[in-house]
């Protein structure tokens, strides 16, 4: 099984058309402290959050799970 899943055979698109480069999604500092992180059957769900969220001043999650709770 590969860490990564295959990107090139299935493309992600912005609702304008345009490509989104899994690759240049930027993480945000929520998702490092997330159990979902690196979990390749949540990465694509991830990819996308992330993606969609790209130009917003607040990132939020709803399948945030965080490592540790307090």
């Amino acid at each position: 099984m590969n860490e990564k899943p295959d990107f090139q055979n299935g493309r992600f698109y912005r609702d304008d058309g345009t490509e989104i480069n899994p690759e240049l999604v930027t993480k945000s500092s929520l998702c490092v402290t997330c159990k979902n992180d690196n979990n390749p059957d949540e990465e694509v769900l991830c990819i996308l959050t992330r993606a969609d969220q790209e130009d917003e001043a607040d990132f939020r999650c709803y399948a945030y799970d965080p490592l540790k709770r307090y």
